[in-house]
């Protein structure tokens, strides 16, 4: 019976990761997937959707709802205000437009300063168009390259390995485990100097190897040939750097220095950009209002994949799986990162594959003896690697939206955020065992 639940849970993953690269929203996969392992499982249909589905999505929602909301208020004040956009063209500006490398590094620069200071993927992307099309053209970068600097700046160690971040990959850890965003201070700077030394190495060789192609921007697939409107950029007045970097900063500072709690922290930030940008918004209600709306799919798609982790989680082949996962020989972190790396890539998220280890395998890990801030960190950067598989949202949407299809440029997306995190782990894994074990 064990080994039957077993297979319909491999089932369901295989039937969810089909459905989500045909292009299925994970909205509608989550519950589908999940019925079919309550009917195969002979559980009780409706109490089984009721009880476990819903649990598990209700109390995601519960705990990171306003989170969410908040976070994706401020990014909309710093994109409607212009703030992003100043601040990435004033970054571009001290890196300097020398090089090839360095206008590819500028552009990781920009995206890291941007997601460090709270904002989130899809106002990064469009404050870093406008600035990078016309850079790429100038200076005859093949546009594919574009994508392995934006997401390594975007989602690698800014999201997932820098103590601090106010990603929330690194914040969902907190509500289960007490800690901090600064949890494991060490593994995270360990983790983030290598999978940064790793992918300047990776950019650099492909720049390299592009050039000895003959590869330019006019004569490889770019923005123009897909006629896009998504990089025409506003002619309005920008507000000036220092105030723009202001809501950041008081982000940063108020979240890791005073220890605010990150909803309070995202309400006081909310405050500060309504009166430093309030002049520089034109429709103020139309930005909240936006803000607000932006919230839903995110927090809907999150918890629709933490529901379904919740009915796995109910299962005998779960506890097969749990105990394949304890045998693991060596440091129980080894098997901890095996598991969420595995969740991550399953779902397509890091948020959705954290959010599932932190409901069903946290509390296993804590009575194993691991080390509470230890667990936090290594969860975090196990959530950032096969996440960022084909048909991971952010991919999708960011490819659209460049213009760039998975054979034109996902190479480019998997060296830097999923084999680059990969290879970073194993310092941070080493280091957290000898530090807290």
């Amino acid at each position: 019976m064990e080994m039957w639940s077993l297979f319909t849970i491999i089932a369901s993953l295989a039937l969810l990761i089909f459905l989500a690269l045909r292009g299925f929203s994970i909205i509608i996969i989550a519950p589908i997937a999940s019925l079919i392992v309550i009917i195969l499982n002979q559980m009780p249909i409706l109490d089984s959707l009721q009880d476990n589905y819903m649990s598990g999505f209700i109390n995601f929602m519960k705990n990171y709802y306003l989170i969410f909301l908040f976070a994706a208020i401020f990014g909309k004040f710093m994109d409607d205000s212009g703030a992003a956009r100043a601040i990435a063209e004033k970054l571009l500006n001290i890196m300097g437009r020398h090089s090839k490398f360095n206008a590819l590094m500028a552009v990781v620069i920009i995206c890291a300063f941007l997601t460090l200071g709270g904002i989130n993927t899809y106002v990064v992307i469009f404050a870093i168009l406008p600035i990078a099309k016309p850079l790429f053209k100038a200076m005859n970068i093949p546009w594919h390259l574009f994508t392995g600097a934006f997401f390594f700046g975007m989602a690698t160690f800014t999201m997932t390995m820098l103590p601090g971040s106010p990603s929330v990959q690194n914040i969902i850890p907190t509500k289960y485990l007490g800690t901090t965003a600064t949890a494991a201070p060490v593994v995270g700077i360990v983790a983030t100097i290598t999978i940064i030394l790793f992918n300047c190495f990776y950019l650099k060789r492909q720049l390299s190897k592009s050039e000895a192609r003959g590869e330019t921007y006019e004569n490889m697939k770019n923005p123009e040939k897909q006629d896009s409107k998504a990089f025409e950029a506003s002619e309005r007045k920008l507000p000036p750097f220092i105030l723009s970097i202001l809501p950041p900063i008081f982000l940063i500072v108020t979240l890791n220095v005073f220890k605010v709690d990150i909803l309070y922290t995202l309400i006081l930030t909310v405050l500060v950009s309504i009166v430093i940008f309030w002049k520089y918004i034109d429709n103020k209600l139309q930005a909240i209002n936006v803000g607000a709306t932006n919230t839903v799919l995110p927090i809907v798609n999150t918890s629709a994949d933490v529901g379904y982790g919740t009915v796995i989680a109910a299962t005998a082949g779960f506890g097969v799986i749990t105990e394949m996962l304890a045998n693991i020989p060596g440091s129980p972190l080894i098997s901890l990162y095996v598991a969420i790396a595995a969740l991550a890539g399953i779902t397509g998220t890091a948020s959705g594959g954290l959010g599932i280890a932190m409901e069903t395998l946290a509390q296993t890990y804590l009575d194993l003896g691991v080390d509470p801030e230890a667990l936090h960190r290594i969860a975090t950067i196990a959530s950032g690697s096969l996440d960022s598989l084909p048909h991971n949202g952010a991919v999708i949407t960011v490819l659209a939206v460049i213009g760039l299809t998975h054979k034109d440029a996902y190479k480019h997306i998997f060296f830097v955020s999923v084999i680059g995190p990969l290879v970073a782990a194993i310092p941070a894994l080493i280091a957290a065992i000898l530090i807290y074990s």
